[in-house]
């Protein structure tokens, strides 16, 4: 049987899917870290909200390392990578206030999109990633006006 060759990544185009799946992966870890730290009023709804947007965030990073590997490049979501180069900023130690939670992470969702937005047009040679960015920047999106809506 002859083993087929599958589509190979440009340097963009895995450069971009390797960019997004360190900061969907630390996107994850800091949603765990306020869900297990709020406090104060509205603990459960947000307790509970960040769950439902960790799951998404879980998915989608499965999602872009899946894509790599499809493009026949190794995904790389160890830990050490991820600290090294995600460019999510840190929520800190500690307990946190729900409202506080909810304002740090929308913004760092909010972040995670609009870095994905900007390298869209990049991608143009390819647009299954494209689209598999699209969907992804939509959920992001549409988590941040979740959490934006019951702010202050």
């Amino acid at each position: 049987m002859a083993v087929v060759n599958g589509p190979k990544a440009s340097e963009v185009v895995a450069t971009t899917l390797q960019a997004t799946l360190v900061d969907l992966i630390d996107l994850s870890l800091a949603g765990k870290q306020a869900h297990w730290n709020v406090h104060g009023p509205h603990f459960r709804s947000v307790h509970l909200e960040l769950d439902e947007i960790i799951d998404d965030v879980r998915l989608w990073s499965d999602t872009v390392a899946e894509r790599l590997a499809q493009l026949s490049v190794s995904p790389d979501g160890r830990a050490k990578t991820v600290a090294e180069s995600s460019k999510v900023e840190d929520i800190g130690p500690g307990q946190i206030g729900a409202d506080k939670v909810v304002a740090l992470f929308a913004e760092r969702i909010n972040a995670v999109s609009q870095r994905i937005k900007d390298v869209l047009d990049d991608l143009e040679e390819d647009l299954v990633t494209q689209d598999d960015l699209i969907a992804i920047a939509k959920g992001l999106d549409m988590h941040a006006w979740f959490l934006r809506s019951q702010a202050n």
